[in-house]
């Protein structure tokens, strides 16, 4: 049901991407429109990995330095049977960790000091495995289109503001464009925030049936949720879906489900805990 969700989503914002081009300048401008969608969605699909990694100031760190780092990883790799992905030590102080690449051969998972210091070894196993999961589920890659459309689509209202205003060219006159300009960008975050959501169900439940142990997410989760909020993290808001837990938590309070990161965390842990019965 999550991978279904997660495509129907991904649909809609192609579909209004491609209706904001279309009044702007037609049929012509529709074209267009999806011409830039895939310039945007192949940018992203190659770089968002560098960009990533280097805006956490995350760094590479050998298996000398993070023994046990490496073991977890490799064993999990194995048991998923992807590739090693390359690992990285991030020097925030916020316990969380990520992982970013466009697919499983070119993947990299980075882990904070902060989680590295208030974790266990079967707490950040648990961690370790739900983001594997996000690199063999593809979510990163999906989140990425998610991301570079929606952020196109917010571009694209701004120019129905400038430039579609004559009535001639935009069947819905001054005030459809006032609309647009308003409500597109607003309904491409929306979904953008829905399909991260989405991924993020997903990447637990797959998580917990990679380590076998749910209840070791749910504790990791229930300790990162408390922490996160405390120790502030400078993390632009676009990559917050990248992580385990939303990085912004502590500076967003009271902001409405519909525009979150991430499902509530209670939420994950009891349908962890539902989980575990079912796993052996």
């Amino acid at each position: 049901m999550n991978r279904a969700k997660t495509w129907i989503l991904i649909a809609g914002l192609m579909g209004l991407f491609v209706a904001i081009g279309g009044l702007i300048g037609g049929r012509g401008g529709a074209t267009i429109a999806l011409a830039l969608a895939f310039v945007f969605n192949f940018s992203m699909y190659w770089f968002s990995d560098r960009i990533a990694l280097a805006s956490t100031r995350s760094k590479p760190v050998t298996e000398a330095e993070f023994p046990e780092y490496h073991a977890i990883v490799r064993e999990l790799a194995a048991e998923a049977k992807v590739p090693m992905p390359r690992l990285h030590v991030s020097e925030m102080d916020q316990p969380n960790a990520f992982a970013t690449g466009r697919n499983p051969e070119h993947a990299a998972v980075s882990v904070t000091r902060g989680i590295v210091n208030i974790l266990d070894e079967r707490e950040l196993r648990g961690v370790l495995a739900h983001e594997l999961s996000h690199v063999f589920n593809r979510d990163i890659l999906i989140n990425t289109v998610a991301a570079a459309i929606g952020t196109a689509i917010s571009y694209l209202g701004m120019m129905v503001f400038w430039f579609g205003g004559d009535d001639d060219d935009n069947p819905l006159g001054i005030f459809g464009v006032l609309l647009v300009w308003l409500l597109a960008p607003i309904a491409a975050a929306i979904i953008q925030m829905a399909i991260s959501r989405s991924r993020e169900y997903q990447a637990d439940e797959s998580g917990a049936m990679l380590s076998r142990d749910p209840e070791a997410l749910a504790s990791a989760l229930a300790k990162l949720e408390q922490t996160s909020k405390l120790v502030p993290a400078r993390v632009a808001p676009a990559q917050a879906h990248l992580f385990i837990v939303n990085p912004l938590a502590g500076l967003r309070g009271g902001v409405s489900g519909l525009f979150s990161t991430h499902p509530p965390t209670e939420d994950r842990i009891r349908r962890l805990r539902e989980l575990a019965p079912h796993i052996r």
